[in-house]
């Protein structure tokens, strides 16, 4: 389970988040441009630190004190895949492995290979492949550590429809075969709706609304809900 309390001073506002996802569950966090939905899923990664709050994964403490990056049982992904261009594909995936080796490992990271499409481009550099390869060998790598609980922030933009729902599939797929927690956040609902079933709605950096989509959609909490979830 993820029992979650963010607290973080921004300029305008302090954002101020509380959230509670149990084992192989999926929320869907939605709201306008800058209302602090990255900063909440920043906190949780390590990438930043809250001012206040906890951050618990099952038995692991993530906060406070902060734990070290490396010691997190969290995958992050965001709309850059931040390879490392002087790596091949297979470089990559592996990286977050580090030097460990595990029983079955080998086999595990040729079932990613396989299922992601990328034995094509396994020995390739990182430098010379599209923006889609790169998005699959970035999905790879995070999935080759298998984690309890993954953090999607915005990882679709700039990608073709086709690409998107592919990518979806397979998140559908990875998930119900390593039933981790997800967090998602994008700017279209839809894409949230096929990824989560559960959604909260987030505003100056507070949920304002929690529910289904059928719910939200039914009553959204204010016009500029309505708004954000009309179709694009």
């Amino acid at each position: 389970m993820l029992d979650a309390h963010v607290v973080k001073r921004r300029r305008d506002f302090t954002v101020d988040v509380s959230l509670h996802i149990a084992e192989g569950g999926c929320l869907g966090l939605f709201g306008a441009s800058g209302a602090g939905k990255s900063t909440v899923l920043s906190c949780i990664a390590g990438i930043e630190q809250p001012d206040a709050g906890r951050v618990r994964l099952g038995d692991l403490q993530l906060f406070p004190p902060p734990l070290p990056l490396h010691r997190r049982l969290v995958g992050y992904l965001t709309q850059d895949p931040h390879l490392f261009p002087h790596l091949t594909v297979q470089g990559n995936v592996a990286f977050g492995l580090g030097s460990r080796h595990t029983p079955g490992q080998a086999a595990w990271l040729e079932h990613l290979r396989e299922s992601m499409g990328l034995a094509g481009i396994w020995q390739a550099p990182a430098a010379q492949i599209s923006g889609g390869q790169a998005r699959r060998v970035a999905l790879a790598r995070m999935l080759a550590r298998r984690p309890p609980l993954v953090l999607l922030d915005e990882p679709f933009g700039g990608l073709d429809r086709q690409l998107v729902r592919e990518l979806i599939d397979g998140l559908l797929a990875w998930r119900a075969e390593i039933e981790f927690i997800l967090i998602v956040i994008d700017h279209q609902a839809e894409i949230l709706e096929r990824l989560c079933r559960q959604a909260a709605v987030i505003s100056q950096g507070r949920i304002i609304q929690e529910g289904n989509w059928d719910e939200i959609r039914r009553t959204p909490v204010n016009r500029a809900v309505e708004q954000l979830l009309a179709p694009l």
